[in-house]
């Protein structure tokens, strides 16, 4: 499946945020999607810590804010990850990025895709999560999602599936990255 993974990901390509979303005003974010190298591949989320005062409990990528000693996006999302995960940006493959997604509150976040190895040591950060949990790709493979709401965001309309796994609920912006993840870079067939 990682063979086909970075194959996949290698050719992919998407249409540039449309200019009258005013893409260039936007504050930038970046956010990792791990994947765990593997003969069954899963995904590395976080649940984020019910004392945040945003997106407080939800499960969410490792990612945030660009800080301005960011040489570029992909600087953002490995710095985030380890200051959230642990996960040194020595440990990860960068295999692409995927389109960017504008955030509720007006982000235009970038993903971006990474391998990293399995088995590999993460720790939450205590101020910031109150847990990590691996999904193995497999899961996904029959959309097993339980809603799925359409929204309309900046003129684009999104397709949000939601999903449950052992207790935590991915959806939102999560689900929307994970979505595109799985159509263009796993190739499931998923709508």
């Amino acid at each position: 499946m990682i063979n086909s993974l970075r194959h996949r990901l290698k050719r992919y390509t998407f249409e540039p945020v449309p200019d009258d979303q005013d893409s260039a005003a936007r504050a930038q974010a970046a956010v990792l999607i791990p994947v765990t190298n593997a003969a069954q591949p899963g995904v590395i989320l976080t649940l984020r810590h019910q004392r945040l005062n945003s997106h407080a409990g939800e499960v969410a990528w490792p990612g945030g804010k660009q800080d301005p000693e960011d040489v570029n996006l992909e600087a953002t999302a490995l710095r985030e990850s380890e200051e959230e995960i642990g996960l040194e940006a020595s440990k990860v493959e960068i295999i692409c990025h995927l389109r960017p997604f504008i955030s509720k509150y007006g982000l235009l976040v970038t993903p971006f895709v990474g391998l990293i190895d399995q088995g590999l040591k993460l720790e939450p950060s205590p101020e910031e999560l109150d847990g990590i949990f691996e999904v193995p790709l497999a899961y996904f493979e029959t959309d097993p999602r339980t809603d799925t709401d359409t929204i309309e965001r900046h003129g684009e309309k999104h397709v949000v599936p939601e999903y449950q796994y052992k207790g935590h609920r991915i959806w939102g912006l999560t689900a929307m990255i994970l979505r595109e993840f799985l159509r263009e870079g796993v190739g499931f067939d998923i709508e």
